[in-house]
């Protein structure tokens, strides 16, 4: 069979690096970046989350094929800042953004469970005060 193993679409092999930067010379203050491993999830957060920096002209990315486990991200900036400087405040910007969802979200959790054992807490009082349900 011709797919690859499956380990090998998201570990990286001896000597391979997980980003390549590569000026793109058809337009100014543009470069192409590889990213190997990866697909459209990262593909298109990245580059919907770069359209909304101020200092990024353009953002995209392509997959060239569906069994090759690789990402281009092209950006064009303003000049102000490289487009390798606007992919790293961009990435920075994103882990930040999870990081503070997944300890919301570890809050939430907690308060829920809290409220459930409460509720079970309850709920074994009314059961044991001799009040009957009706066999529920």
């Amino acid at each position: 069979m011709n797919a690859p193993d499956r380990f090998e679409l998201f570990l990286l092999g001896d000597g391979e690096k997980k980003i390549t930067e590569q000026v793109f010379t058809g337009m100014s203050n543009t470069s192409d970046f590889i990213m190997l491993k990866e697909d459209h999830t990262l593909g298109n957060l990245i580059s919907e989350h770069l359209k909304k920096a101020p200092n990024v002209l353009m953002a995209g990315y392509k997959i060239a094929h569906p069994n090759v486990p690789e990402v281009l991200i092209r950006i064009q900036t303003d000049g102000s800042v490289t487009p390798r400087e606007a992919l790293l405040k961009c990435c920075k910007d994103l882990v930040q953004m999870y990081a503070k969802l997944g300890r919301e979200f570890q809050k939430e959790l907690a308060l829920r469970q809290y409220a459930d054992q409460g509720d079970q807490a309850n709920n074994n009082g009314n059961n044991n005060s001799g009040q009957g349900h009706g066999g529920f």
